[in-house]
């Protein structure tokens, strides 16, 4: 019996011990401290949700505190949507922090553009109240847009009709109303806005392009693109991020697609950023009318390519493609390009490249439905580069890859390539033979650019450049930032500058 009573006390003990708060606190007392005084929203899309910001609260007395209230200013009806500490909500009463501790405060919106009447909309986070009460600011610009957007029903998200097919390509075509984007407010666009046949869609100065995640432009068959921009009111392609984390991450959309026989394509003082596949232009229409005809334009930032053209027709002028997940320019499958006062450079770090800042070749390979590889060659009219450059991290920036089953024409004047052959990988490959003058004139090998930092993507060169009055007179007068070329002429997209 006695040890059924001890067994009892110790129990009793246990129970009542458990029940104890592990520590006690005192009232918040207003010296709370802050990771910021002010969280910057950034800029956001009318009707489209934030990144999620943080803030940190700290306690930095030797008591445990607690803060009566935790709110938003606005209440239930602002704007902003709270986390405290793990808690969603936008009032929050009693919340604890230990001594010398802090806890997190995790901050989002979503603004409908038409409810507010000022872009600039602010709210504040309120700590403890009476003479003890705290503030924090929140700060968020909100942008109308036109948004462009497939329709959704009970079977899902409206897909396109291509070729005469159902496809899984999410989107829809534009209608004849929407086939004119102006400068008045950006455009955002879900899924694919494609142009449809025998259409044109016109871009002008200074409007402004915004894709969703897996979103882009479709120019279909007979259809064409006419986007000319100036060199003060560039046309912007870019993802519907518009928070500064955002700012250079690759592949947060995905192409403009040139489909096979789309038609006299123009991209004149661009700037496409951040997808995976800058521009693809597929089939040739003829081999004397480029397909596309791009100029004064800079693509960046894209995890796959700059520009993907396949057995199409190219002519580009003051280009500059930098950095991408695999090639700046790759010229497949045969066709006709002409580049001339053209950078590729591409210093990639994001992961492993496999492949050149510049590929061309005259074939595919595919695997057949029997699970046989197969090789079809189509011919390479011409790929011609004139005062280009052609640099990049890898040691092999440039390759020429041929099929003797279909012709191989090109000619490359005037141009500094890298191209450093440590391994001898290329001795066999007669088309990398720089000193065949038949091909090659006045090249310069493993010169350095002076690029003037080509981890931001600024490609303009230095006063160090070998690339410096290198280049012989053509018909672009002036560089991509209009400084004339009449005399000593650089290679590249721009002429030198001092830095």
């Amino acid at each position: 019996m006695r040890y059924v009573y001890c067994f009892l006390l110790v129990f009793l003990l246990i129970i009542s011990s458990s029940c104890r708060k592990d520590f006690e606190t005192i009232p918040s007392f207003g010296s709370l401290e802050f990771s910021k005084d002010t969280v910057f929203l950034d800029t956001i899309f009318s009707n489209i949700g934030s990144a999620t910001y943080n803030l940190k609260v700290y306690n930095k007395s030797n008591k445990a505190i607690t803060i009566p209230e935790i709110k938003l200013e606005n209440g239930t009806t602002s704007n902003y949507r709270l986390n405290v500490d793990g808690t969603p909500g936008k009032d929050f009463k009693n919340v604890e922090i230990l001594a010398n501790d802090s806890m997190y405060v995790f901050v989002e919106t979503t603004i409908d553009f038409n409810t507010v009447t000022n872009p600039l909309y602010t709210d504040k986070i309120l700590f403890d109240n009476g003479n003890n009460q705290q503030d924090v600011d929140l700060v968020t610009l909100v942008q109308d847009a036109h948004f462009i957007f497939p329709a959704k029903n009970n079977v899902g998200i409206e897909t396109l009709t291509i070729d005469g097919k159902d496809s899984k390509i999410q989107g829809r075509f534009l209608k004849d109303n929407e086939l004119i984007f102006t400068d008045d407010k950006p455009y955002v666009i879900y899924g694919y806005a494609a142009v449809p046949n025998d259409k044109t869609l016109t871009i002008n100065p200074g409007a402004k392009l915004h894709f969703h995640r897996n979103s882009g432009l479709i120019i279909d068959t007979k259809a064409s693109l006419k986007a000319n921009g100036t060199l003060n009111k560039k046309i912007v392609f870019q993802g519907d991020r518009l928070e500064h984390s955002f700012k250079d991450v690759p592949g947060q959309w995905g192409t403009i697609w040139m489909r096979a026989g789309s038609k006299e394509n123009v991209l004149n003082n661009t700037l496409i950023k951040n997808g995976i596949v800058g521009i693809l232009v597929d089939s040739i229409g003829h081999n004397s009318t480029p397909t596309l005809t791009i100029k004064n334009t800079e693509i960046y930032n894209n995890s796959s390519y700059g520009i993907l053209g396949r057995n199409t027709n190219i002519l580009g002028e003051n280009l500059v493609i930098g950095n991408t997940g695999q090639s700046s320019l790759a010229c497949t499958f045969g066709g006709t390009y002409n580049f001339t006062h053209a950078t590729f450079s591409n210093f990639w770090n994001n992961s492993l490249r496999q492949l050149p800042a510049v590929l061309v070749n005259n074939f595919i390979i595919f695997t057949n439905s029997n699970g046989q590889e197969n090789t079809l060659t189509r011919d390479l009219f011409a790929a011609n580069f004139t005062n280009c450059i052609i640099d990049g991290n890898n040691n092999i920036e440039f390759i020429l890859d041929k099929s003797d089953k279909s012709l191989f024409n090109y000619n490359i004047k005037n141009c500094m390539i890298k191209f450093n052959d440590i391994n001898n990988s290329f001795t066999n490959n007669l088309e990398l033979k720089f000193d065949n003058t038949l091909h090659y004139q006045n090249i310069y090998l493993n010169k350095p650019s002076n690029f003037k930092d080509v981890f931001s993507n600024s490609f303009i060169i230095g006063d160090k450049s070998e690339a410096i009055n290198k280049g012989i007179p053509t018909i672009v007068t002036s560089d991509i930032l209009g400084v004339s070329r009449a005399t000593n002429i650089d290679l590249g997209a721009y002429q030198h500058i001092t830095f």
